[in-house]
């Protein structure tokens, strides 16, 4: 165990704490984040598999928010522990009441299954016919007491009662109008039927979104909208990462706790990801889809306004087309498919090529008045497309198409000549008709304008994963300043776990196509899976190489183990349930895939894991880009861009592959590194040896061996735990 910045810890008693006895390493990291927290820092923490991380930070973090009326938020970008914090909230609340939530996106717990603005509008329009229902009601009491009144001929009741009547006829125009507009029955009852009891079924457990949407649904009700409404002042809610990390959403879901910024405390696991999750929501794009269709809703606006809002945007339309046009190389057109495909037109030293064509293709009153222009249009449309769905002249909300339009060339003009966002070009081709079109992107390089804004504004955030370090990488793109830093290893009996750096040929794309290589890789993962007693797990640079080599190790006749495929577009968790139900299965999968991180292989589930080469990112335009961004952002270190775009996040997946074995006090297994790239020998390769980029104490347990050694070296440490079921195989 390492640790910085923590002070040195006493034991105490958690009120929080939901088991008999924290591990020494839990009340370490307690202690440090309960101090931290009093003072107001951030915290980053970094745990190895199974050094209870979560309960390391709720405890300390739920007793804070107590004691001081704040709420906790827990997110992850992860399923499985999703699963995981909702078990440790409900082990919290058998000893100790609090109320959780566990908080989804409103998509997938809508029961009418309408889209985001639709649902807005159906919420606004609803929310007033109950208004206008009540406000009725209670001019009806009015009536009747005006009524007895004038029978008792009391003075002026008889005119105040006509006034009333007259209004009541009034509402009831207004409501007879509105019930045949749009509205939501299941958001009406909620709003119109006790509620009571679901709050007392809400809070008397940790419930699921699945179970909420349920439970609502046979009550017809809205599930999400009740959600909202019962989260104010609540002690912890559980959530995804969008939820924090989209600017938009943050606000309102602050709104919703009840809580300003600063009486919130958060919590993100697996945050060695939150840079890319950022990085996605902070990047903008546009489809020539959208142009064309806001050309098209300018063609029929009647307004002064409309002709420079059709001028800008048909201008940018047109040279997107000729750009991506002019972009093509010798024969990309041919490869283009359905999945999006990047074009270079970035330059240096002057704006992106779209760019410099628009500003020479526009002609007008101003690129800057026109825009303007379009964004007043945009707006009002958008207004009107309101009001009519909520008057049911629509049955669809409508999107403005010129608002996002002009939206997004406003950002584009404005933004894309800043540090840190890229301008892209990318096209597609459309499955029904085979054509192409084209999309414009600002690629956001660098997360930390999106994520400083929140560290900045909350009490105090936690960040936990098994690979965070180098801290001070973390802080930096993030944008944390001075946070109290932890790390603690991997605590198990050390004589439980071998990590073999195996000194194959360092894997480079035109190495692996060596067939003397692609033997001695074949020749590996035969031993690894033969002296493997139970599962063995295998990460590959990509799924093209993880193909590739399933397809090998079929031809093998000395491989006789049960060999799954882990391949894009297919359900993980369903290979993965499939692979542990067998006893020396092989799964190949790609380490950027969604097995090498938050997923858990227990006992003989996976008793080697093994990682062939080291499988950088591909090396595209946005990777370069983000490469750029951080050597001009970080002129002092040497390699900014290599370092913090490619090499680290390239580790910490590996570390997070590794982690897949070894998850319990009890357990054991063999972790194997396959590229000579990780052993002694890569201190003379200069960037592209890897050794030095893992943490010490793991470079510390790392054994270079030769792949002819393996086999013997795996026989004699299973041998050692009596792992073979009868006689071990023989070398």
């Amino acid at each position: 165990m390492s640790s910085s910045n923590g002070p040195q810890d006493e034991p105490r008693t958690w009120r929080f704490f939901p088991y008999e006895e924290p591990y020494p390493n839990q009340q370490a990291a307690m202690s440090g984040i309960a101090d931290a927290l009093d003072d107001g820092r951030n915290v980053l923490l970094e745990g190895a598999t199974g050094t209870g991380k979560t309960i390391s930070a709720l405890v300390p973090a739920l007793e804070h928010a107590r004691e001081h009326d704040k709420t906790v938020v827990i997110t992850t970008n992860v399923h499985q522990q999703m699963r995981q914090f909702i078990e440790d909230a409900r082990a919290i609340t058998r000893s100790e009441a609090i109320r959780a939530v566990v908080f989804r996106g409103k998509s997938s717990m809508c029961h009418i299954e309408v889209g985001f603005q639709e649902c807005q509008t159906l919420r606004d329009t609803t929310r007033s016919l109950v208004e206008k229902e009540s406000d009725k009601a209670e001019l009806a009491t009015q009536a009747e007491t005006l009524l007895d009144q004038m029978r008792e001929g009391q003075q002026g009741a008889a005119d105040a009662r006509s006034a009333i009547t007259d209004e009541l006829d009034s509402l009831e125009d207004e409501l007879s109008e509105m019930r045949g507009g749009n509205t939501c029955e299941h958001y009406y009852n909620n709003l119109t039927q006790n509620t009571d009891e679901f709050f007392q079924w809400l809070f008397d457990d940790v419930r699921t979104p699945d179970e909420i949407f349920k439970y609502a649904g046979r009550q017809k009700m809205c599930g999400y909208e009740l959600l909202k409404e019962g989260m104010e002042g609540i002690d912890l809610v559980v959530c995804n990462y969008h939820h924090l990390l989209d600017p938009m959403i943050r606000e309102q879901f602050f709104r919703w706790l009840g809580r300003d910024p600063d009486e919130v405390i958060t919590v993100f696991d697996e945050a060695h990801n939150i840079e890319g999750v950022a990085r996605d929501h902070a990047s903008r794009a546009l489809t020539e889809n959208t142009l064309e269709s806001a050309v098209n809703e300018l063609e029929e606006v009647d307004d002064s306004r409309a002709e420079s809002a059709q001028n800008v945007i048909e201008t940018f339309l047109s040279v997107l087309r000729e750009s991506y046009d002019e972009a093509f190389g010798f024969g990309e057109r041919e490869q283009v498919g359905e999945n999006w495909y990047d074009l270079s037109i970035a330059n240096r030293g002057r704006r992106d090529d779209l760019t410099m064509k628009f500003l020479e293709s526009y002609e007008g009153r101003g690129i800057d008045v026109e825009v303007e222009l379009a964004l007043q249009l945009g707006k009002r449309l958008d207004e009107q497309y309101e009001d009519e769905y909520k008057n049911g002249e629509s049955t669809t909300r409508r999107e403005c198409q010129t608002l996002q339009a002009a939206s997004f060339i406003s950002d584009w003009m404005e933004m894309g000549g800043e540090l840190g966002h890229h301008p892209m070009l990318s096209v597609r081709r459309d499955s029904g008709t085979e054509e192409l079109y084209g999309r414009a992107e600002l690629y956001t390089c660098i997360p930390r304008a999106v994520t400083r804004e929140l560290f900045e504004e909350v009490h105090a955030s936690i960040l936990m994963s098994a690979t965070l370090r180098p801290f001070d990488v973390t802080e930096d793109t993030l944008g944390l300043p001075n946070p109290v830093t932890m790390a603690y290893g991997l605590e198990y009996p050390e004589e439980n776990r071998r990590t073999f750096s195996v000194s194959l040929p360092a894997l480079f794309s035109s190495e692996r196509d060596n067939p003397n290589t692609q033997e001695q890789i074949e020749e590996v993962l035969a031993d690894a899976s033969r002296f493997t007693p139970g599962n063995t797990l295998v990460f590959f640079p990509s799924y093209a190489e993880a193909e590739r080599h399933h397809e090998r190790l079929r031809m093998r006749s000395d491989v006789e183990d049960d060999l799954f495929l882990d391949e894009p577009g297919v359900r993980a968790e369903e290979a993965r349930k499939e692979f542990v139900g067998k006893d020396g299965a092989v799964l190949l999968t790609s380490l950027w895939g969604t097995l090498a991180e938050g997923v858990s292989f227990d006992g003989d589930d996976a008793r080697t894991v093994v990682v062939v080469g080291v499988p950088y990112p591909h090396l595209s335009e946005r990777m370069e880009a983000v490469q750029d961004a951080y050597d001009r952002a970080y002129k002092g270190v040497k390699d900014a861009g290599w370092q913090y775009a490619v090499e680290i996040p390239t580790i910490r997946k590996t570390r997070q592959a590794l982690g897949r074995v070894i998850r319990s006090p009890d357990d054991f297994g063999v972790r194997i590194l396959a590229d000579k790239r990780y052993t002694r020998e890569s201190s003379s390769m200069g960037k592209y040896g890897v050794r030095g980029a893992f943490p010490v104490e793991e470079r510390a347990e790392m054994v270079d061996i030769s792949p002819a050694k393996l086999k013997f070296a795996m026989l004699n440490f299973y041998n050692d735990h009596d792992a073979y079921d009868g006689a071990p195989p023989r070398p």
